[in-house]
């Protein structure tokens, strides 16, 4: 299979998670509300590349990512891993060679580890679990490699140490070490910098690009910040209400957005300036709409400072706006 080939893909994917509604609502038969967090959403991640994927919270872009680590089930639309439909597939039997190949780093390190746990035994916890080895010396020798790749060196100083003991970014470096350790063709890093020092933030960023080269992972990226996806990311899609908005090359949705959300999340960004007086910061106003109640007109109006009547009355197709660059609006060029 060629190297740049698609690992994953997402094709319509809707996820719902029902609303429990109150004793009259019972009473009276009335249906339950559902949150669509997820509404139709056409994603492919290639081998060896990274894909940022941006939005505010609220957007959805975690609930894709809990999908593919199969944590959460869809309700529509279908997964595709290397060809093969894993939409249906459920339990932990059937699940283990999926497990094997694709992982998880969760936002928050400290509770991502049990304090209870060693390091040693956080980060060989996945190979415990799959059975995927038969000694204790290969037990150590897989644990090592794991932290070492992941920035802890030597890792034997680490072992008996316990998640309280560990820096912020130590914690986080473990984390991306439990990732690791079997070895998974595809990595879903959720927020994983978010709750870390600027300085820290740029070496586990660097420790992730390196594993990409060297390993040939496959990662989705999942952030707020625009330009820290602009910063790592091969490609960039951008997340707004449950949808897809724009996704194209990082330097294509960064420095050339055609979408008036892209450009409203670029445009909130403080920016350093070299010299000249501070600009105003352009802040996005008000929050997402509710994914229980999805306008029914372009759900991109609230937001959009150009909007005009045909907005209001048809959402607006996606559309082709440069290579391999698409955007879901009518002002697209």
């Amino acid at each position: 299979m060629p190297d740049n080939a698609d690992i994953l893909q997402l094709e319509n994917l809707q996820v719902g998670f029902p609303i429990q509604g109150g004793l009259f609502d019972s009473m009276l038969g009335r249906p339950r509300t559902v949150v669509r967090a997820v509404d139709g959403v056409d994603l492919n991640i290639r081998r060896g590349e990274i894909l940022a994927l941006v939005g505010e919270s609220g957007s959805g872009k975690t609930t894709v990512g809990r999908v593919i680590t199969k944590l959460v089930q869809p309700t529509g639309g279908r997964l595709l891993f290397d060809g093969d439909d894993m939409t249906a597939l459920r339990g932990f039997s059937a699940l283990r060679p999926y497990r094997h190949r694709v992982q998880m780093i969760f936002q928050d390190a400290y509770q991502a580890l049990n304090p209870r746990h060693t390091v040693f035994d956080a980060v060989a916890e996945p190979l415990r679990s799959l059975k995927l080895v038969v000694s204790d010396a290969q037990l150590t020798k897989h644990v090592s490699e794991a932290l070492s790749a992941a920035g802890l060196n030597p890792p034997e100083e680490f072992f008996a140490r316990f998640p309280h003991e560990l820096s912020g970014g130590q914690r986080q470096r473990v984390v991306v070490a439990g990732a690791l350790v079997i070895k998974p063709d595809l990595i879903v890093a959720d927020e994983p910098v978010s709750m870390l020092d600027v300085s820290i933030r740029a070496q586990i960023l660097q420790t992730l690009v390196d594993l990409r080269d060297k390993q040939n992972l496959a990662l989705l990226f999942i952030t707020h910040d625009l330009p820290l996806a602009w910063l790592i990311a091969d490609r960039i899609a951008v997340m707004y209400l449950g949808r897809v908005v724009e996704i194209g090359s990082a330097d294509d949705i960064t420095l050339n957005p055609q979408h008036p959300y892209t450009i409203a999340l670029r445009d909130a960004t403080p920016r350093v300036r070299d010299n000249g007086p501070r600009g105003g910061i352009k802040a996005l106003h008000g929050e997402i709409p509710s994914a229980a109640r999805v306008p029914k007109a372009c759900r991109f109006h609230p937001r959009c400072p150009l909007a005009f009547d045909l907005c209001r009355q048809e959402e607006p197709p996606t559309i082709e706006v440069g290579p391999q660059h698409m955007s879901a609006c009518w002002l697209a060029k």
